[in-house]
């Protein structure tokens, strides 16, 4: 393969690429500027995009120069707070505000677009952040009806996915007043790491997963629906579905890995986890059960792994698990782990295999 063609395999697809709309306040999301004129009029038509794109699983949050609390009264008095994760409302530049946001969202800025009225702001916004998509409120019907706003399947997760951020958000708080290490933190969730072979009705999300999954994915590489279903009925392959669970509630699920079987050795085509478990310490469980599973049949285990710029974790996680590189391609590498040490699951989480 040609660094052309690796380089094709790695970028991720336009459709659906958007993961969090951040809204300016004043004659954005309502008519007026809230510390002039005092009782503004939010917009309906606002509104409903909010709402539609909630039912698809694209998060929001807000990015004003404002008064913090003036400005979240009357979003909650509108009804909306509950849909505005770590909103930042201050007199800070807006560029920051959003950096913030993916920071606590843990997305990419890629995945992020602005919305606001004011050219200043959008342009800002642009030069500080270029990733960012800049959208002008003059033409947001247009703009938010356009494939990157829309995933190509709304899987039970994406209808939920606000919910399980603000019980992220819970959890992050607790932990942030927890004064014990981390282990003993991790201890207190009560964590249940949930490993199955993938079902027709687990694809949808598997998809779904490969395509919005950057930073904890070892190649980069997007699967359809029918690829998977595929993969899952071959004799050839194994494709496994990992979920995990706590006391405050379900993350959903949240890792997903191919691999394909040798005589000599087993060949991990496939390894990415939802950047949402990464502070939980679960990174190496779906792997370790995979070296498990090769080495019962008396294989050793390889694995594919694609240098995309933003995955260096998963590279990290492969070394931490004993691989080393075997070969190289341009940005392609192939790791291989003899299988002689393999980690248990942590002592802070009940491992169920199903």
């Amino acid at each position: 393969m040609t660094r052309a063609q690796s380089t094709a395999v790695a970028e991720k697809p336009q459709r659906g690429r958007i993961k969090c709309v951040v809204w300016d306040l004043d004659n954005t999301v309502w008519d007026g500027t809230l510390l002039e004129d005092g009782d503004v009029t939010v917009r309906p038509a606002v509104v409903a995009e909010i709402k539609r794109l909630d039912e698809l699983g694209v998060l929001h949050s807000v990015a004003s120069r404002n008064d913090h609390d003036a400005a979240m009264a009357r979003l909650k008095a509108a009804g909306l707070d509950e849909y505005f994760l770590h909103p930042q409302i201050n007199w800070n530049p807006k560029s920051g505000s959003v950096d913030r946001i993916a920071k606590a969202l843990n997305i990419g800025l890629d995945a992020i677009a602005f919305v606001d009225d004011q050219p200043f702001e959008l342009e800002e916004v642009a030069h500080a952040l270029p990733a960012v998509k800049t959208v002008d409120v003059a033409r947001l019907a247009e703009t938010l009806a356009s494939e990157e706003f829309r995933p190509k399947f709304v899987t039970d997760e994406s209808r939920v996915r606000r919910q399980l951020y603000r019980a992220a958000a819970e959890r992050d708080q607790v932990e942030e007043e927890y004064e014990g290490t981390n282990e003993e933190f991790l201890s207190t969730l009560d964590m249940t790491f949930t490993i199955a072979r993938a079902q027709r009705e687990d694809l949808q999300r598997a998809e779904e997963l490969t395509v919005r999954t950057n930073q904890l994915n070892s190649t980069g590489r997007t699967y359809s629906y029918d690829e998977l279903d595929a993969l899952r009925t071959s004799p050839d392959h194994v494709l496994l579905v990992a979920s995990l669970s706590d006391k405050y509630g379900g993350y959903g699920k949240i890792g997903l890995a191919l691999a394909e079987r040798g005589d000599e050795a087993w060949h991990l085509r496939m390894m990415l986890m939802s950047c949402r478990v990464m502070s939980r310490g679960v990174g190496t469980v779906l792997l370790n059960h995979i070296m498990g599973l090769a080495k019962a049949e008396g294989a050793k285990l390889r694995a594919d792994f694609v240098e995309t710029g933003r995955n260096r974790v998963m590279y990290v996680t492969y070394a931490f698990a004993g691989f080393s590189e075997i070969s190289r391609d341009g940005d392609r590498l192939v790791l291989e782990s003899d299988l002689e040490r393999i980690q248990p699951p942590p002592a802070y989480l009940t491992l169920e295999v199903r």
